[in-house]
């Protein structure tokens, strides 16, 4: 199994304060930042775009890990590359071109993820685990932080970690939506090595207690 990483969710700092927020998560031992891209159409919810991106970039020498919630991805790829990506995750919801969206983003030279709803059932990409260097489960619905997880979550996981074995397949399996301590143990026994946390990080008196506590728990 791979490395824990952690990797804080910029929708949870202060957007104010953002190049100074990434730059402490970065100090505290973060592993990645994690971009929360919405167009208010796909999910409801407006949140920032490619400017936003290339700025934090200035900030932090960790992999950028852009999520697009936002309808017909294939429309912005090569922008939010430019911006500084180095993962760019497409929801399958989100696109009928899933394919042309994974094989783009390899071409660009980032690292390619597949997202999938709470309502979307992980059988629906197997056919483009192949194409994926990143898998990434919501555990709640998108569009806004600080929502309860929801447990249906931890089968998916389950059975995509499994399929990718099978396959001997080396994507990061993430999660992203209410993760904490009182739940990350059960999260990456199910198999995530990557996890997403917003308030438990941004909201945290110690950052770096937080993450560390998180990725060893």
């Amino acid at each position: 199994m791979n490395e824990t990483f952690i990797a804080p969710s910029v929708l949870s700092a202060d957007f104010t304060k953002m190049g100074e927020d990434v730059a402490r998560v970065t100090k505290a031992g973060a592993n990645m930042i994690h971009c929360d891209v919405m167009d208010g159409i796909f999910v409801p919810n407006i949140s920032f775009g490619p400017k936003m991106v290339a700025d934090i970039r200035k900030h932090t020498d960790l992999p950028l890990d852009v999520h697009l919630m936002i309808t017909r991805p294939e429309r912005y790829l090569e922008t939010f590359a430019k911006a500084g990506a180095d993962y760019i995750t497409v929801h399958t919801e989100a696109t009928d071109s899933l394919r042309y969206c994974l094989e783009k983003i390899r071409a660009l030279g980032v690292k390619s993820g597949v997202v999938i709803s709470p309502d979307t059932a992980p059988e629906r990409i197997f056919d483009y685990l192949d194409l994926a260097d990143m898998v990434l489960v919501m555990s709640v619905y998108p569009g806004f932080g600080g929502q309860k997880f929801i447990p249906s979550a931890l089968g998916k996981l389950r059975t995509l970690s499994a399929e990718l074995k099978r396959r001997g397949l080396n994507a990061r399996l993430e999660i992203d939506g209410g993760v904490g301590i009182g739940n990350v143990a059960e999260i990456k026994a199910a198999g995530a090595d990557t996890i997403v946390a917003g308030s438990s990080v941004f909201g945290a008196k110690d950052t770096a207690e937080a993450i560390a506590a998180l990725r060893n728990a």
